[in-house]
Order: C-alpha cells, then sequence, then structure tokens
C-alpha cells in the first residue's frame, strides 16, 4: 500500500533541501514542452533528476527535460520543474500533482504553470501567448478525489478564481513593457495522448474553450487546493483539428520553442513581482 500523499510530498521536501542552500522557495514554475528557456536566468543553480527525488515518477514525453531546478531568479528563491507528468503518460493524478505538493510543503505561495496548447478560437494563432482566465475540466478525474488531507486544504475548495486576477493584471502589464502581445482565453484540459477530432473541437469551442491541451488543470485544481496564487500561461502552438493542417509533436515542440523565448522573458520578468511574502 502506498504512503499516504502528505507523508511522499513530506520525504520528496526533505530530500529536495538536503539538495540546495535554498531554504524557503517563494515562486514555482512549471515549464512545459519546449519552455525551458526561464532556467537559463536562474542563478545558484542546482538540478536535480526526477529519478533522484523520492516518490517522484519518470517524465516520458519529448520535449520535457525531467528534472528539478532550484535558485534564484530576480533575488528570489525559485524552483522550477523542467519538464512536467501528465494522466496520459499512464500515471495516477496523485503522482502528476505530488510536486505541487512538494511546492506547497516548501513555502512556495505563487505558482507559474505554462503549457503548449492547440488553439480553437479566432483571436488566437500560432505562436500566440495566452493567459489562462479559467479552465474546464474535460479529463473525467479530479486530482482531490478520495480522502481530504486536511494538511493541504479544505474539502471543498473555492474555485471561483483559480486564476489570479491580479496575476493576470502584473502579466499585461509587464507584457506591455517588454512589447509582448498576451492575449487571454479559457483553457480545457484533456486525457490525451490524442489530439482532438475535428467534432470534439466543434464541441469544445461551443462549450466556451478557447485553448486545448493535456496539462495543467490538475496542478492548477491542487496548488489552489493548497492556497497557492496561480498563473496559468498558454503558447498556442498549433490550430486545433478542423482549423489548421495535421498536428503533429515535433512542430508543437518547435514553435514552443520560438514563443517560449518571449514567454522566458516575460515569465523572468514577473518572478519578483509574484512572490508573496509571509
Amino acid at each position: 500500500m502506498s504512503l499516504p500523499v502528505y507523508e511522499r510530498a513530506s520525504e520528496a521536501a526533505r530530500f529536495i533541501l538536503t539538495k540546495t542552500s535554498i531554504t524557503k522557495p517563494r515562486v514555482a514554475v512549471v515549464l512545459g514542452s519546449g519552455l525551458g528557456g526561464v532556467a537559463d536566468a536562474v542563478s545558484d543553480l542546482v538540478e536535480i533528476p526526477y529519478s533522484e527525488i523520492p516518490h517522484f515518477v519518470k517524465s516520458t514525453v519529448d520535449g520535457h527535460a525531467g528534472s528539478l531546478l532550484v535558485g534564484q531568479c530576480g533575488g528570489v528563491e525559485v524552483v522550477l520543474m523542467k519538464g512536467r507528468f501528465h494522466y496520459y503518460e499512464g500515471y495516477s493524478l496523485d503522482e502528476v500533482t505530488l510536486p505541487i505538493r512538494v511546492f506547497a510543503l516548501l513555502g512556495v505561495k505563487s505558482l507559474v504553470l505554462t503549457n503548449a496548447a492547440g488553439g480553437c478560437a479566432p483571436h488566437l494563432s500560432s505562436g500566440s501567448l495566452m493567459l489562462i482566465t479559467d479552465h474546464i475540466n474535460m479529463m473525467g478525474e479530479n486530482p482531490l478525489r478520495g480522502p481530504n488531507d486536511d494538511h493541504f486544504g479544505p474539502r471543498f475548495p473555492d474555485m471561483t478564481d483559480v486564476y489570479t486576477p491580479g496575476f493576470i493584471a502584473l502579466a499585461h502589464e509587464e507584457a506591455r513593457e517588454l512589447g509582448i502581445t498576451l492575449r487571454e482565453g479559457i483553457y480545457l484540459g484533456l486525457r490525451g495522448p490524442t489530439y482532438e477530432t475535428p467534432a470534439e473541437v466543434r464541441m469544445f469551442r461551443k462549450l466556451g474553450a478557447d485553448a486545448l491541451g493535456m496539462s495543467t488543470v490538475p496542478e492548477a485544481i491542487v496548488a489552489r487546493h493548497s492556497g497557492m496564487s496561480v498563473l496559468g500561461i498558454s503558447c498556442i502552438t498549433n490550430a486545433a483539428a478542423g482549423i489548421g493542417g495535421p498536428i503533429n509533436h515535433e512542430e508543437v515542440v518547435e514553435v514552443g520553442a520560438t514563443s517560449g523565448r518571449a514567454l522566458a522573458g516575460l515569465i523572468v520578468n514577473l518572478i519578483p513581482k509574484l512572490a508573496i511574502g509571509e
């Protein structure tokens, strides 16, 4: 029988603290497909392969490096996931979201979630950066299902403002200064690993989705359960099926890397502003 999530997260957090002089990171960033450029701005960098961290699983997707980075950015202690875990890899949502639980125990108060997504709204094109204002969970599962762990949060957490309005405003302000155009939209999370059919895309659009992806929603839910403030940004790497041409993962990573350079600059500038003290 596996250990309770609190015990697993505690053991992982203690291990991470033995590997670095960082004692209490205030901001965490999850980097999606092809979006690893933020790491270049981190000083006093310590890189810990996921394979060494107790209870972390393995990232198996191209474009997801599979290591945890700890250091400082803009004078703020940070922790970065260079590659994430996905439900479609066969992991449980407990395993997918364990790093977010670990961040909570490390003292992280602000979480930045990035992803590569398919755009299904007219105002989004390949290469667009979209601030997530809300999400639709179509994964058929919720990471909080099962006994609630009061160490992290309440049984029935409020999801009114999953993506912190103040963080969205800060992102727009910083983007204007950098000359970066930010769109806004609703992200719809799916299990994957197949891309959606044109008929599914039409249905999801009618439901209110602007972008479609296979991550982020479980992490955002767990972060809010743990009391974190969340900023979500999608890099629109392709038009969804039926809107553009055929989709392949190599192109997703390529576009993500190109747009990711602008996104990385934005995140680096935002980190000191997103740091929330005690």
